[in-house]
């Protein structure tokens, strides 16, 4: 079952974009982001270029990423009112563009803390938007929150994900191409690494916490498994129980639209596959607790999350990204100190084994962001349009971006109860 949202045409449509559609005012505050971002962009190694023509080719040929300005008083604008929001505002309605925004976004990211001023960095905290109460991953928020995203259309990931429809990072190894067929390859590997590190073998009973769109639940049955897969997306659900009927897999799998604080039973193992970085710091607690009460004394659980340096992680747990409020409401990055002070807070799970790929994150985000932009088209024949499209090329080149700077971080993180 498919439901596609359709999207008014135009790049700035007012009620659908409105935000991207409104330039906002204030000379003064325009003026000083444009010295921050003369100042700014030579020393991250970035060319800029402005005016509605493209880069010269010289420019281009010089090495270093160039950043294009079409609108530069638009451009201003949004990063002097709203930051790094406007800046992803700004590249959504057009204003700029590059022939190269990973690289750029790489250096960006590279020398994020100096990009502003010393003296000048705690007005950041005065002047940008911070995470509105909204954001919170309450009940009903999780399940709000996970529908904006997972549930836009199947159609729409299948577009740009391979064969197995995995929304999460691949794990490489020397001999896979990086295309779609290597990375289908890599996304088998790494999901076999985590039910091999959960320990799932014939007669496991196993709990998934975030079924995706079924594949991990699938390869868990045809171990011989009984797995029970929780999500709150109705989409991947119907998705991944016609997938499993049609495996003949329906007596081992069973696809549950819940929220993981309303699980129960004992497990041997939990599998919960970049799950953690939509719950929010709030109710890692819950969740952690929750994994803890869902598996058998001496079983396993096996996470594979996105992780940042803790330090960055505390820092930024309050602020109310680009990121936050066009792609992924809610969520926070943990760092791996985090999870620690988490598991040691009332629960018996320890960490056995850790797996750290952000690499292989970089290569999957590649393959994604050039197969989403070859199917151009199809995008718009779904109904989606080009201001969505710049949304979603700039959300995969941002987090590719993330991964090449090591700015995150992806790992495997197993974990054993204790007896």
């Amino acid at each position: 079952m498919t439901t596609t949202h359709p999207r008014p045409t135009g790049p700035a449509d007012p009620h659908r974009w409105p935000d991207v559609a409104r330039v906002p005012s204030g000379a003064l505050r325009t003026a000083v982001a444009r010295l921050l971002a003369d100042r700014a962009l030579p020393a991250a190694g970035v060319h800029r270029h402005e005016g509605p023509q493209p880069p010269p080719a010289a420019l281009i040929r010089d090495g270093a990423p160039v950043l294009w300005l079409r609108d530069p008083d638009a451009f201003h604008a949004r990063l002097a009112h709203d930051g790094l929001i406007g800046f992803g505002e700004s590249y959504m309605a057009g204003e700029w563009d590059s022939p190269d925004p990973v690289t750029v976004l790489t250096r960006l990211a590279e020398r994020y803390e100096d990009l502003v001023p010393r003296p000048l960095q705690p007005l950041r905290h005065l002047t940008l938007p911070r995470r509105p109460a909204s954001d919170r991953n309450t009940r009903d928020g999780a399940r709000r929150h996970i529908s904006h995203h997972y549930d836009l259309s199947n159609e729409l990931f299948a577009l740009f994900l391979d064969r197995t429809m995995t929304y999460s990072s691949a794990l490489f190894s020397d001999d896979d191409p990086r295309d779609s067929e290597g990375l289908a390859r890599a996304q088998e590997r790494k999901t076999d690494r985590l039910l091999d590190a959960a320990g799932v073998t014939d007669g496991t009973s196993l709990l998934e916490i975030g079924t995706g769109w079924g594949e991990l639940a699938v390869r868990a049955a045809r171990r011989g498994a009984r797995v029970t897969s929780l999500t709150l997306s109705t989409e991947q659900r119907d998705h991944a129980r016609a997938r499993v009927a049609a495996l003949g897999l329906s007596d081992r799998v069973s696809v549950e639209l819940c929220d993981y604080r309303d699980a129960t039973g004992s497990h041997d193992a939990v599998v919960s596959c970049e799950m953690v970085e939509a719950v929010g710091a709030r109710y890692w607690p819950a969740y952690f607790r929750a994994l803890d009460r869902l598996v058998r004394p001496g079983g396993r659980v096996a996470l594979q999350t996105i992780t940042m340096e803790h330090r960055l992680m505390r820092a930024s747990r309050g602020s109310y990204t680009w990121m936050h409020k066009y792609v992924f409401p809610g969520g926070l990055i943990p760092s791996v100190t985090a999870i620690r002070e988490r598991i040691a807070d009332g629960t018996g799970l320890r960490i056995t084994d850790r797996l750290a790929f952000g690499h292989d994150y970089a290569d999957t985000l590649r393959v994604w962001r050039e197969n989403f932009t070859a199917a151009a088209e199809e995008v718009r024949a779904l109904g989606f349009d080009d201001t969505f499209r710049r949304m979603w090329s700039f959300y995969l080149a941002y987090c590719e971006a993330g991964f090449r700077s090591g700015i995150i971080d992806v790992e495997q993180i197993t974990m054993e109860r204790a007896r």
